[in-house]
Parts: C-alpha cells; structure tokens; sequence
C-alpha cells in the first residue's frame, strides 16, 4: 500500500525543463538516507583510528570494503529490478538494510564487529543503487537524463552537507559520543525508508514488459557499446583515493581538532550541489564522456593540492571545492552516459556494471593507497596517484572518445 503520485508528462518536462516527480521523490528518499549515511561516514574515519585504534593499513582494508563490497550487488540488484519490471521493491530491500546496519553500530566495537556492519551497509547500498537510478531513467526524457541525475544528486548532496553538520553539533555538544551519532542516524534513515515505501510510485519498467532472460541481459551489459566506458570506468576508479584517506591526509598536514573533522564533508558536498545540476546539463550539451574526463581534471588537481607540505585554511578549502567538483561531474553523469547505450530491458544492469567496475576499483583502490601510506606516508602516496592519474587521463579522453554517436 502506498500513495499513488502520477510524473508529470515527459514532454511537459522537456520543455519546461522540469523533472519528472518520481525523481524528486527518489532525491527526497537520497537526502533523508544521505543524512543518516554521511553522518556515520564523517565521523568513521576518526572513529576507527582514534577511538578503535586501527592501523592506515586496517582503515584502508575497511575503507576498502566501504567503497567496494556493495560490488557484489549491484549486478544483482539491476537484474532484479530488470527481470521484475519492478525495482522500485528492490530498492526498499537495499534501504532497509543500510538503515538496519546504523542501530547495529551500537553494540559493534572490535574489528571483525564493524567490518560485518560496514559490509551490510554496503550490500544494502549495492542492492539498492542500480534499481532507483533505472528508475530516474525510466521516468526521465531522454534528453534530460543529465539534467535528472544532476537533481536527483543535487538533492542527495543536501543530505550529506546536513548530515556531517548534524554529527558536529552532537560532538561539539556531548564530545566523543559516536553512539548518539549512530541513533540519530538510524532514525533518518527509517524516515527516508517510510518515504520510499509510501509515496514513490511503484513504476513498472520497459524490462518488465520484456521479461529477458539472464543471457540476453548478460550479452547487453558485455556488448561493444559498453566495453570502452566500462574500461574507462574501472582505470578511473583504480586512481581514485577514498574521501576518508584525503581528509585524514588535510588533519595529518594542518593538525586542526578532531571535532572539526565532519565539516570537511561539508565543504565538498556544498561544492557538489552547487555544481550537480549545472554539469548535468552541461553533460547533455556537450557530451557526458566530456564532462567526466573533466571531472578527473579537478581530482588530479585536489591531489596535488592535498600533498603540498604545508596548507592552511585556503588550501584546505581548495581541495574541498575541488572534490566537491570531481564529483558533480562524475556520480550522475555515469550512470546517464550507460543508460543510453543499452536498450531499456537492460538498463538497471547496465547501470549496476559499471556502478560494480567502479566499486570494485575503488575497494582496490584503496587498500593500495593504505599500504602505501604505511610505507611513505600521505603526501607521497598522492603524488604517486596523482602521477597515474596524470597519464590515465588522456587515454581515457581518446578511449571514450565518440562513444555517444
């Protein structure tokens, strides 16, 4: 049982330029999540090496598995919405569990503890991503795709600035009390849960009236279209160090109070809505390969800035803006850049291939990045990334290049 809400007609979107509905309240959904996910995700890092004590190497591996475990869902996830013609149900399973994992961090604190619910948060996440961003595509016009996921992130990113400053007022008020954080975040995400459930339409997809099997979907998701933007992807997600090991890299460098340390997320997902939505269009105008090739411009650039020896308060903030941009142009624009280049029946698991790629780069990512960190130290270790990152960008350029004629 849930309150029927009916899109507004797809052309009507377009030439107003409004999206549809069901994408404001899936990005209504995002940001009630996102409130309670980023402020779990802001105070972690510090959690983990101040209050349980793990090593750079230890953090990397569970900073890996927070990146990467949702990999082995999202295949699963997109083909589930896909085959039932329903992911709107998919997505409530993955929501569900990614709540459940908030309460579960209370009586979690050793190592294999935090690690179990860090992966059910994960899974939940894998599960639930590739059946909502079908949707979107689903309820969008096409040639607003970017402009859709640009709101839909847009609106997300307002949780995750609410999220790290609401962490901050319970630190700044009861200092070291992560355990509040984790209630009030559990009660956000039920909130979030209950919106999906009760007002996002139960949209039946183009897949459903299809109703293709697991081959078909497997040989869409591996076709040609899909081989250069899922390679492209993966290089990508190898040089891409994880938001917890380049804010601990600024608190190393600048030695600012650990009660600070939540607003660092504030200042990239600023940066991020600000920016959503304009490099969203900009992405159907121009090209969303373009757009995400430029993305990786500005984390080359956040990079390096985040290994100068010394920084300050204009620095720091620089990085920030900088992260802030890497992913307006990045995290909605992939998913609009794939939706176009399979057939509708397929389009949640083509979503959730590369979604899986760049996670699992990313898990790889960054247990490489915390050996290295343990060897040489921050600084160094971003520059050797920043030096990859330097020569993957240009074959990355000519590797997408005319993928979407």
């Amino acid at each position: 049982m849930y309150v029927t809400v009916r899109d507004r007609p797809a052309a009507g979107s377009s030439a107003t330029g409004r999206v549809a509905t069901t994408v404001l309240l899936l990005g209504t959904v995002s940001l009630l999540t996102d409130v309670s996910s980023e402020m779990v995700a802001s105070v972690l890092p510090l959690y983990l090496t101040m209050a349980v004590g793990l090593s750079p190497v230890a953090y990397g591996f569970l900073d890996g598995m927070y990146q990467g475990v949702s990999a082995f869902l999202r295949i699963a996830g997109g083909y589930a919405g896909d085959r039932g013609g329903q992911p709107k149900w998919v997505a409530v399973a993955g929501y569900g569990a990614s709540a459940l994992s908030r309460i579960a961090m209370l009586p979690a604190t050793g190592f294999a503890a935090i690690t179990a619910v860090v992966t059910v948060d994960r899974l939940g996440k894998g599960l639930r991503t590739a059946p909502r961003d079908a949707l979107i595509a689903e309820s969008s016009d096409p040639a607003m795709l970017g402009r859709s996921f640009g709101v839909h992130r847009a609106l997300d990113t307002v949780g995750a600035a609410l999220g790290p400053l609401v962490a901050f007022a319970l630190l700044a008020s009861v200092p070291g009390s992560f355990d509040s954080i984790f209630v009030v975040s559990f009660a956000f995400a039920v909130v979030g849960l209950a919106v999906l459930v009760l007002f996002v339409p139960n949209l039946r997809t183009a897949a459903g009236t299809a109703r293709i099997g697991l081959r078909r979907t497997l040989r869409e998701v591996g076709g040609r279209r899909l081989r250069r933007p899922l390679l492209a992807a993966g290089v990508l997600g190898l040089l891409t160090v994880g938001d917890g090991f380049l804010y601990l890299t600024l608190q190393d460098r600048d030695d600012f109070a650990a009660v600070w340390f939540p607003l660092l997320y504030v200042g990239t997902n600023v940066a991020y809505l600000a920016l959503a939505v304009p490099l969203g269009r900009l992405a159907d105008r121009v090209g969303r390969a373009r757009v995400l090739v430029g993305g990786h411009v500005a984390l080359l650039a956040c990079y390096l800035l985040g290994a100068l020896p010394s920084g300050g308060v204009a620095l720091t903030v620089a990085v920030l803006l900088l992260l802030g941009v890497f992913y307006a142009a990045t995290d909605g624009v992939l998913p609009a850049l794939v939706s176009r280049l399979i057939p509708a029946e397929a389009r949640g698991s083509g979503i959730a291939a590369a979604q899986t790629v760049v996670a699992l780069a990313r898990f790889a990512s960054s247990v490489l990045f915390g050996l290295m960190w343990s060897v040489q130290g921050p600084s160094q270790s971003l520059l050797v990334f920043a030096g990859l990152l330097l020569v993957a960008i240009p074959f990355i350029g000519w590797l997408l290049r005319g993928v979407e004629s």
